[in-house]
């Protein structure tokens, strides 16, 4: 199942994608149904599947294409969003940065959220606009101390990001990427959610690539993670109660532009695509920003 946010009447919407190059717009197709992505994934199947009934033959003017829907982020203000550095081995030796032998944590806030086809900022303080493709987690159940061999069964689906990061900023505080990774705009997220159902356990083995203005700058693939999906989840829900619709994003491959020579940073103009395979394309337009 693929499932979207849209803005439909100048509110939020489900939008379900069918595979025909349209979305179904489930408030008017359904208009007594789930108001939320994060509803229908919490629901599981028995919901998800109501849904995909309902919406098989679609209603006079409950579609709208997939070329012109104004998206917004799958969804829409995630209760947590957790980040995962240096999560891919070549990546950490790109940087010049240890190995890492626990995970990387660090927090977005949702001032950074961007959808697809949205513009992700550029800001006045730095040059230095980085770019990331990054396999997204999505929680559909309520947890804590989840046990390595459950972890799967707590994610509802996967998305794409583009986990957009101001470098200098990135090392400003002592290290710590907080500040780096929170300027208002930086993080594409999108245009679906793909439920875990329809890719390979774990979300691996996958391809995972970025392109700035048609060139790829990143082409790896998720069996490469350090700490995969289902450690990451265990490790995480050791210390804080997961959410339906929290997010976990995993961590990028080798290639961007910091480790490069000359460094090509984002600017004003580019256009920046996240693809993962079976989940789909996220793309952004970089604008100046503050």
């Amino acid at each position: 199942m693929r499932l979207c946010t849209i803005l439909s009447g100048g509110k939020p919407a489900v939008g379900v994608k069918l595979g025909d190059g349209k979305i179904v717009d489930l408030s008017k197709q359904m208009p007594r149904g789930p108001k939320s992505v994060v509803e229908i994934l919490a629901g599981g199947k028995k919901l998800q599947q109501a849904v995909l009934k309902a919406c098989a033959k679609p209603k006079a003017g409950a579609t709208v294409s997939e070329k012109s829907a104004k998206y917004l982020t799958p969804i829409p203000a995630p209760g947590k969003i957790l980040c995962i550095g240096l999560n891919y081995r070549k990546h950490a030796e790109e940087t010049g940065s240890p190995i890492p032998t626990y995970p990387v944590v660090f927090t977005r806030f949702n001032n950074t959220l961007v959808p697809h086809n949205g513009k992700m900022l550029s800001t006045t303080h730095s040059k230095e606009f980085d770019w990331e493709a990054e396999l997204t987690i999505v929680i559909g159940k309520k947890c804590r101390n989840v046990p390595k061999e459950k972890a799967l069964s707590v994610i509802a689906g996967y998305a794409c990001f583009n986990d957009g990061s101001i470098r200098d900023w990135q090392r400003k505080s002592g290290g710590q990427f907080t500040l780096g990774k929170n300027f208002d705009a930086t993080g594409g997220f999108g245009p679906d959610i793909v439920t875990a159902d329809e890719l390979p356990k774990g979300a691996a083995p996958l391809r995972i690539m970025t392109r700035v203005n048609g060139v790829t700058m990143q082409d790896s693939n998720t069996d490469d993670l350090i700490f995969d999906v289902p450690t990451l989840v265990h490790e995480l829900s050791k210390c804080m109660t997961l959410d339906p619709g929290d997010i976990i994003i995993t961590g990028t491959p080798s290639g961007v532009a910091m480790a490069r020579k000359p460094q090509p940073w984002l600017k004003p103009g580019d256009v920046c695509e996240v693809e993962i395979e079976g989940i789909g394309v996220l793309r952004n337009t970089i604008a100046q920003g503050a």
